[in-house]
């Protein structure tokens, strides 16, 4: 099976996902299932992801290879990371993996890929009841949630739902890495350590590296 065929056939295996994600369904799905990431605040990333585990266990190897501390979503014939993003926001930006083990995996593989959800995303009201619903479900607000409220910092408006408008199949190589910035290279753990700088990648500037979509 060659590179193309071997994509186009992971596609159509997502053809039929739901095309509305209700925030509270999805979270709720997760659960039910088990799946370890049903707390997290993004849960657009982590709903796509477990649709891409569910949906793609049997036509690829998941997870994917592990390069120190990162593992890779997902592998078929090269390394592959799911994702998802809100196309209704001022931003064009993607936070990928990891830079040192997307190089890596490159320098073994010749390319790593995304399979990158799109779609337009309602947010909270400023009521924040879909907030303080998910909080309740979890049990209460978090640590990292209480210690936020005490040093009154700002906190983001949550997705409460997405409108899925496509799927997009996205090649990143050596040359794709010049035309990516960086993300938390400046950045720091609670207790003082650098972060590991990850790959910011530009969707307007990568058309030629999009070698398969899906219109919803």
């Amino acid at each position: 099976m060659d590179f193309l065929n071997a994509v186009q056939r992971i596609g159509s295996k997502l053809t039929n996902i739901p095309k509305h994600w209700d925030g509270k369904a999805a979270i709720l799905e997760m659960k039910k299932s088990n799946y370890g990431h049903w707390r997290q605040m993004e849960w657009i990333g982590f709903y796509f992801q477990f649709l891409c585990e569910t949906n793609l266990k049997d036509s690829m190897t998941i997870p994917g290879p592990k390069y120190g501390n990162t593992t890779f979503d997902g592998f078929l014939k090269i390394p592959w990371d799911f994702k998802s993003h809100a196309m209704n926001t001022s931003s064009h930006e993607i936070i990928v993996n990891d830079r040192q083990a997307v190089e890596m995996a490159i320098r073994d593989y010749g390319s790593v890929g995304l399979i990158l959800a799109l779609g337009k995303a309602t947010y909270n009201d400023e009521n924040r009841t879909f907030q303080k619903w998910h909080e309740k479900l979890k049990g209460g607000p978090t640590e990292y949630s209480l210690d936020r409220v005490n040093r009154g910092a700002w906190s983001r408006l949550r997705k409460v739902s997405l409108d899925l408008q496509q799927i997009s199949f996205i090649i990143i190589n050596n040359d794709t890495l010049d035309k990516c910035g960086t993300f938390q290279s400046d950045f720091r753990n609670a207790n003082g350590s650098p972060r590991k700088e990850k790959i910011l990648v530009d969707l307007e500037k990568i058309e030629n590296e999009l070698i398969y979509f899906i219109d919803f």
